[in-house]
């Protein structure tokens, strides 16, 4: 068994594709105003338009019941979050060896948490 795919409820539309796509470099499959999705090596990760916002301060960085936390993989996690810093996107763990896998976490404009992982290898 393995994930086929994730969707991630957003507030815009526009500003969810614009992160996905152009901060993160998620090529994007197809856009509409209720769906989008994005081509990623193995499971897709699709936007789905929410009826509401879950972005205020207080509730940004929790994982309450109905939202998710992808995790993304990336083959240098060093060049990712030089890119994201440069890009202003908030970090909340820097890279750091977790499990042995180097690992960081990043919040996107809806204040969905997303960890991002470069595997570690057996030399």
């Amino acid at each position: 068994m393995r994930v086929n795919y994730a969707i991630v409820f957003v507030s815009d539309m526009k500003r969810a594709v614009s992160f996905y796509r152009d901060v993160f470099g998620l090529p994007l499959r197809f856009e509409s105003p209720g769906w989008t999705e994005f081509a990623t090596e193995g499971a897709t990760l699709a936007l789905h338009s929410s009826e509401g916002s879950t972005s205020d301060a207080e509730n940004q960085h929790h994982s309450p019941a109905g939202r998710c936390r992808p995790g993304l993989s990336v083959p240098n996690l060093d060049e990712f979050h030089k890119r994201m810093v440069e890009q202003n996107v908030p970090c909340l763990q820097e890279p750091k060896e977790v499990f042995g896998a180097l690992i960081a976490q990043y919040v996107d404009p809806d204040g969905l948490v997303i960890s991002v992982a470069e595997e570690r290898r057996a030399s």
